[in-house]
């Protein structure tokens, strides 16, 4: 089976006047449909730019990427916008909410951007409800984000981020800004998303406890891969549940 992500030598050189900085050093990795894969490591390992490498936000400046067997490595930024608004959802550590909005009418927000409006608005407020249901918050619909705790807000995210029912959620640092309680209801989402849904998540964390949410960790340093291992204390809870 073709893995639904698959990178090859990727490279990324970032120039600060005249100092190179190398964020990727030629990553090899790869991550089958349906996993939940935990990518940990310290401030300025490369996490957040294989995040952006993978979520079609940058190009590589060596290699290849490969999303469903497609090469999108040098793609036109049109066709890597299409993949974005269809094939991945994002969920930032920020939460990126507009403030004078709804909850529900952010979460509409991406049926907006990637059909210019052509959903009919009973629709995109039917998907959007649909969408905060699955995150438990359909009773916190019309709620503005001043209104919602901080774990309820990366909810309301999280359901944005499944409007358009993507293959993919990229999540980076998503539980940065919570505390240790409404961290745990958070990756339970992210769990049971991978398990019903059969979503593929890839989490972005500097926290080994949260990292161990992960079926499979991968430890970073320096813009390389220096562990890749399934986490069996997790694959065993899931099977005693």
């Amino acid at each position: 089976m073709t893995p639904i992500i698959a990178v090859q030598g990727l490279t990324k050189t970032y120039h600060v006047g005249d100092v190179a900085v190398h964020a990727l050093r030629g990553m090899t990795l790869t991550i089958e449909a349906g996993e939940f894969v935990a990518i940990v490591g310290p401030s300025g390992s490369g996490k957040s730019t294989l995040m952006h490498m993978l979520g079609c936000l940058d190009s590589p400046t060596s290699g290849t990427y490969l999303l469903n067997g497609r090469d999108v490595s040098h793609l036109s930024d049109d066709e890597l916008s299409a993949i974005r608004n269809t094939q991945i959802g994002f969920v930032f550590q920020g939460f990126n909410l507009l403030a004078r909005t709804s909850a529900v009418e952010n979460v509409e927000l991406p049926l907006l951007y990637a059909n210019r409006g052509r959903v009919p608005a009973a629709q995109r407020r039917r998907r959007a409800l649909e969408a905060l249901n699955t995150v438990g918050l359909a009773d916190r619909a019309t709620h503005h984000p001043s209104q919602l705790s901080g774990g309820q807000q990366q909810r309301v995210a999280i359901a944005r981020a499944l409007l358009n029912n993507p293959s993919i959620l990229l999540a980076d640092e998503p539980t940065g800004n919570l505390d240790s309680e409404t961290s745990i209801e958070v990756l339970d989402i992210f769990q049971r998303l991978k398990e019903d849904r059969g979503i593929t998540i890839v989490l972005i964390t500097h926290e080994p406890q949260v990292a161990e949410y992960g079926s499979r960790i991968i430890r970073f340093k320096d813009g390389s891969v220096v562990a890749d291992q399934l986490n069996r204390a997790k694959e065993l809870a899931v099977r005693e549940a």
